[in-house]
């Protein structure tokens, strides 16, 4: 009997505990149901199918060179993925050595890492190592299942944490095991590394590697990769730029793993773990590198675009410059554009100190008979800055009581071309002291093709975020007189054309006479070549075109060969007294060299492609035939005549190497007072020109000697061009010296060998038939 009922009661507990089994495995079923369907909305939702095929994450969209460097960024988080082929083996290994040992060998789920933080928490050893694999730390970061709003539910107002994370791991669990199913070990380890973070704004394997070791991530050496892997746990902790010393510490104990498993022997350990950590630590954001003003001020026609391309597409599939990984293809060389920032800062520094010298002791803000502007700061520029008009929405209009407080000195940092300064200054200390520096705008383009090769656009993007290439415009000065000896030269007038220096009045409808004066003050009267003419930059003859063919026609063919700011009609238009930029003008030029063929506008952008690799759209240069291919040519000639005649305000650039056994086109331009400086510089397939002057007109050198376009301007334009021609890879694909392409049109002789002298037939004596209108405030 004793035995019947123990037997019994045996077969009883068997059969309860196969119940309690079967209920816990309905209600554990019930709940997995439960979570993945969001019943009741408790749980929050799953990464539904088509989240898991096609994961996204925060992308960087990259502007890349026509030599395939990346150029600079568009991001909210600085991620470029790569792919498992790019991937050093230093850096696997110590991935898997310290965060996921089993990777290879589970599938999603590792129960043997599972068991070991449940060992830990029964006993206490909170260091016994986490549980996650791989698989699940990717289903967090992709999915953001803790914090993203999406995937929370009723269940997440509960204080009871426990509950919470239960269902936070069921569903990192669940979408493990669903990533495991449709992606390959290597597929999975990829997307995990371009989704981490690693501190200081690297997003991603590559943005890390980039910032901490300025190494793509295949060329890690093993101990980097151990620095990286070691970051993963607490990324500001492990830092190795701020906190060297535990940086050091963890990456010592991600090589002790290494060991442990096999990735590394004995000898290789103890020499590695006492190599100190060797950072090229560089932070990619869009203050650095050599284009900043150009993906500033291109992100505008980027947005534009990407705006018509989103109107044919879904809400979710929307396009965003900052998210959507672009692959922005440009026409910069990269190359080209790295010589244009170093002639820049060569160029500028040296510019900066001859102009501290040339004021030094004195301020340079002066009036047209270089008095000082009594209170210029105070009054003028103070009231424009940021920190005036944030004091003036507590202080409100009382002009005094706001400079008081921009009179107390406050910490900043300033820009020098010895570096960044941190001084302690007053807001209108600081203002006077950054008024005084010179900027500059510089652009290269193609004229064969209508595509940009290089755009620097300022001193320092950091400091002066202004673009001086194509958000500012400044007068041209001489550089203009390209469009009105066209207009002439279009006209039927010749390069050998005799005109003669003298004065040239126009009555002006306020009864006042406007008489252009030349650069050194006197008319010579002397006979000369319409190509001599312009190589001396003699304004009366400039004029005289003025006369015979008034304001309007010379202002339509300076739109008809590429400029687009709307121009002053006026008479002094002849002397380049209204604004244009260095954009525009260089475009103009390029429809001299390119036989008269304008562009519609120089084109940066040739190729966008979406994360995918998928053709977004492409972008050609358009342009026009405007005038004819003779006149073009017949300009160039009249333009080299600025290097090669006596006397040519262009000449200085002989000195350059870039003009030995070269055919070289070149225009000088200096503006009143010597407020803007210009050059621009012709060769057979690249023509280039830059701007030179302070923000504010009153800032400037004192005469001429220092101020003309030729010192000012020029050399940045002869620097570049050294180095460009220097350079044995860009003379692989075409940038080298040569002769500038003749159209077959061309039957007239350019040879001025026989001009005769003056005839009375020349532009000197046109009857002053024309009328301008008040001439305040126009070059003299």
């Amino acid at each position: 009997m004793k035995i019947e009922f123990l037997a019994g009661t045996y077969q009883k507990t068997i059969r309860r505990m196969y119940r309690i089994l079967a209920w816990g495995l309905g209600l554990f079923l019930f709940y997995l149901l439960a979570v993945s369907f969001n019943l009741f909305y408790l749980f929050g939702k799953m990464p539904d199918y088509k989240a898991i095929e096609e994961p996204q994450s925060t992308l960087a969209s990259e502007m890349i060179s026509a030599d395939g460097e990346v150029l600079g960024k568009y991001y909210t988080e600085n991620r470029t993925p790569v792919e498992f082929q790019d991937l050093s083996p230093n850096l696997v290994n110590a991935l898997v050595a310290v965060e996921d040992v089993r990777f290879t060998k589970h599938s999603g789920i590792d129960p043997r890492s599972m068991f070991r933080v449940l060992k830990g928490l029964v006993t206490g050893n909170r260091g016994s190592g986490g549980g996650s694999t791989l698989s699940q730390q990717l289903a967090k970061n992709l999915f953001s299942l803790r914090e993203d709003t999406r995937y929370k539910g009723l269940l997440d107002s509960v204080r009871f944490k426990p509950l919470n994370m239960l269902v936070v791991k069921t569903k990192e669990w669940m979408t493990a095991i669903e990533l495991e199913r449709r992606y390959t070990k290597s597929e999975i380890m990829t997307m995990y590394l371009n989704t981490v973070e690693f501190s200081s704004n690297a997003y991603g394997i590559r943005a890390a590697s980039r910032t901490y070791f300025s190494k793509e991530p295949r060329n890690l050496a093993l101990e980097e990769a151990a620095v990286l892997a070691g970051m993963l746990q607490n990324p500001s902790r492990y830092n190795p730029k701020y906190h060297p010393r535990a940086a050091k510490e963890r990456r010592n104990i991600v090589l002790g793993q290494m060991l442990r498993y096999g990735f590394l022997d004995q000898n290789n350990f103890e020499q590695l773990q006492q190599r100190p950590i060797t950072l090229r630590y560089k932070v990619e954001n869009q203050n650095v590198g050599d284009a900043p003003y150009l993906i500033a001020e291109v992100k505008k026609d980027l947005q534009k675009i990407l705006t018509e391309i989103n109107k044919g597409r879904s809400d979710d599939d929307q396009l965003d410059l900052y998210t959507s990984g672009l692959k922005i293809f440009t026409s910069i060389d990269s190359r080209m554009q790295k010589y244009a920032y170093e002639s820049m800062q060569e160029h500028m520094a040296d510019q900066q100190r001859k102009f501290f010298a040339h004021w030094k002791g004195r301020n340079p803000w002066v009036d047209d008979q270089m008095h000082e502007i009594p209170n210029f700061i105070e009054n003028r520029m103070a009231p424009r800055s940021y920190r005036y008009i944030i004091l003036k929405r507590s202080l409100g209009d009382d002009h005094q009581a706001i400079l008081k407080e921009m009179r107390k000195p406050v910490p900043m940092r300033l820009f020098s071309w010895n570096g960044d300064q941190d001084v302690v200054m007053s807001p209108l200390d600081s203002i006077r002291y950054v008024m005084k520096y010179l900027h500059t705008g510089f652009m290269a383009m193609d004229p064969t093709s209508g595509y940009v090769k290089a755009w620097v656009g300022g001193i320092n993007f950091k400091h002066f975020k202004f673009d001086h290439v194509r958000q500012g415009v400044r007068q041209p000065g001489s550089t203009f007189k390209a469009f009105v000896y066209a207009t002439a030269i279009d006209a039927g007038y010749t390069p050998c054309d005799p005109v003669r220096d003298v004065a040239t009045s126009i009555m002006g409808t306020n009864g006042r006479m406007w008489t252009p004066q030349n650069s050194t003050g006197r008319y010579s009267g002397a006979s000369m070549t319409l190509r001599h003419a312009l190589a001396l930059s003699i304004n009366t003859i400039s004029a005289q075109i003025m006369l015979k063919f008034g304001a309007h026609n010379i202002a339509q063919y300076a739109y008809r060969m590429g400029i687009k700011t709307p121009l002053q009609e006026t008479p002094p238009l002849c002397l380049g007294a209204s604004e244009v930029s260095v954009f525009e003008m260089v475009n103009g030029y390029s429809t001299i060299v390119n036989h008269g063929k304008a562009y519609e506008k120089p084109e940066v952008i040739v190729r966008i492609e979406d994360r995918f690799g998928h053709n977004l759209i492409e972008i050609s240069p358009s342009w026009n035939q405007e005038i004819s291919a003779e006149t073009a040519y017949k300009m160039v000639h009249m333009l080299k005549g600025g290097v090669e005649e006596s006397g040519g305000t262009s000449q200085g650039i002989r000195r350059f190497a870039c003009a030995a056994g070269n055919e070289i086109a070149a225009k000088t331009g200096t503006t009143s007072n010597y407020s803007d400086g210009w050059f621009m510089g012709l060769t057979h397939n690249l023509v280039a020109g830059c701007w030179v002057g302070a923000d504010e007109r009153s800032i400037h050198f004192r005469n001429i000697e220092y101020g003309q376009g030729a010192r000012i301007a020029m050399p940045l334009w002869g620097k570049f061009m050294d180095k460009v021609y220097a350079d044995p890879a860009l003379a692989a694909i075409g940038y080298v010296k040569g002769k500038f392409r003749k159209p077959e049109s061309v039957s007239y002789s350019l040879d001025c060998s026989n001009y005769g002298g003056y005839s009375k037939d020349s532009l000197a004596v046109i009857k002053m038939t024309e009328s301008p209108p008040d001439d305040d405030g126009l070059l003299k």
